[in-house]
């Protein structure tokens, strides 16, 4: 089965609009996506016909509002291929997961003259929180390092994965780079020395088939605004008895089972790590964008921005003085991270704005990354389902109207 693009673009309403005069072309997806009218509809049916707190009511509304919520968990749970629901456990998005495992289980487990492992292509999100433990703890960050080609060597992970490894931090799909990383392999090689492995999904999971228990990680991170649905919620998936053994990261309602003057005893998973009301409408509107990205099915998204990906630095090749960053004879994400001769990239996405074409201009959360590109910042096109070659042919006409206002 291949993608229909026409009808996939016909569920997503914002792409009609105009922008400056021009139709929307949205090339930002590493950031967010845009939202399918199921998913929007689903979250308006909350607010409008069962809007109750949830677990807590006996009344229909909270009784409707809770099948939905544990729904939706089942649906993620059999989209990442996880055991149990109870693995999965409800966030805000990939930051504040991959903060729930440093502040809990980093906290039980890591001590000082511990190593943290990483890579240098990682998101802020998997570095600070590490950096800060280790701070705390006592303990030392080591990177693994990047090639020219902006892959990981991945056998300097026989000399750094050493008996003081505690734990593992590595993206799936770099935001930069648009490499995917040999995930099974690196996970064999660190639990080989009993090191934990947590991998950030969030440019994955949106992106291609993750099974966890093929995977065979400890940890697993993603956002739901990157994979079609709302923003303000994500998830963090731990083994179950990895998440048995760690502490609350947060007090409160329905996270407890029993409280008196002086204690409190814990829910039961995945509960006990999610105080307080949660988001209950957003939860829901995950669920529904994960059906709809089982019904286009996930090796067919990946297939088709392996194409993309192909075709977009075929055109951007023959741009003189444009460089792109990453892998360009391996399958890769969907995004390009580019710069070009003379033009500031925060200026590229500017005039590409003034044509309707959003893209990312910065360090993408990554500056490290992009200092070792020998870059101050890059523009990043980034795509998704309803991209179509159309809209890449006008970012490539669009960057040349870049060379001529600056004269180049």
């Amino acid at each position: 089965m291949t993608l229909d693009i026409h009808r996939i673009r016909q569920d997503f309403p914002i792409l009609d609009q105009k922008i400056h005069g021009n139709t929307l072309v949205y090339l930002d997806n590493a950031a967010t996506s845009q939202k399918p009218n199921s998913v929007i509809q689903a979250i308006t049916e909350y607010y409008s016909k069962y809007n109750a707190n949830i677990h807590r009511g006996v009344h229909k509304l909270s009784e409707d509002a809770t099948l939905m919520y544990e729904e939706s968990r089942q649906k993620i749970q059999r989209f990442i291929g996880a055991k149990k629901s109870q693995e999965i456990v409800f966030v805000r998005n990939t930051t504040e997961a991959i903060n729930l495992v440093a502040f809990t289980w980093g906290q039980q487990h890591i001590k000082a003259g511990d190593e943290i492992l990483l890579t240098e292509m990682e998101h802020h999100s998997n570095m600070v929180p590490w950096q800060i433990l280790a701070q705390d703890k006592g303990a030392s960050l080591r990177y693994l390092p990047i090639s020219p080609e902006g892959e990981l060597i991945v056998d300097d992970l026989d000399v750094l994965l050493t008996e003081k490894t505690r734990l593992l931090a590595i993206t799936q799909m770099s935001n930069v780079l648009g490499t995917i990383n040999p995930i099974k392999e690196i996970v064999n090689k660190a639990h080989s020395i009993g090191a934990k492995v947590l991998v950030d999904g969030a440019q994955s999971v949106p992106h291609m088939p993750v099974d966890v228990q093929e995977l065979n990680c400890d940890f697993l991170a993603f956002s739901g605004h990157k994979m079609l649905g709302p923003t303000g919620i994500g998830v963090l998936y731990a083994k179950e008895e990895i998440l048995q053994e760690m502490p609350p990261y947060q007090g409160g309602g329905d996270m407890i089972r029993d409280v008196t003057w002086e204690a409190s005893t814990w829910n039961d998973l995945p509960w006990k790590f999610e105080a307080g009301t949660p988001n209950i409408a957003d939860v829901i509107g995950l669920g529904r964008a994960v059906d709809y990205l089982n019904a286009l099915g996930m090796e067919q998204v990946l297939a088709y921005e392996h194409e993309l990906a192909k075709y977009a630095i075929n055109q951007l090749e023959d741009i003189e003085g444009l460089t792109i960053y990453g892998p360009m004879d391996k399958p890769r994400g969907g995004l390009i991270s580019f710069t070009l001769d003379g033009i500031h990239p925060h200026d590229i996405a500017s005039i590409l704005d003034q044509q309707g074409i959003a893209i990312r201009a910065g360090h993408h959360c990554a500056q490290p990354l992009t200092e070792k590109l020998g870059a101050i910042a890059t523009a990043r096109a980034s795509f998704y389902i309803y991209t179509t070659k159309d809209e890449i042919n006008q970012l490539c006409d669009s960057i040349l109207l870049a060379k001529k206002v600056f004269h180049l």
